[in-house]
């Protein structure tokens, strides 16, 4: 009754995203809100 369990290997990342991902989508988010602000403001002030 003894299955060998075998650990998921690294070659085969299933149940989460490479951690650049997170990475490159928080940069994208401050650039998008930095930008929002940027024109927010040249409005605002005009």
């Amino acid at each position: 009754m003894s299955t060998p369990e075998t650990p998921p290997g690294p070659e085969e990342p299933r149940y989460e995203p490479p951690p650049s991902m997170g990475k490159l989508f928080g940069w994208i988010l401050l650039f998008v809100v930095a930008a929002l602000a940027v024109v927010l403001g040249g409005i605002y002030f005009t």
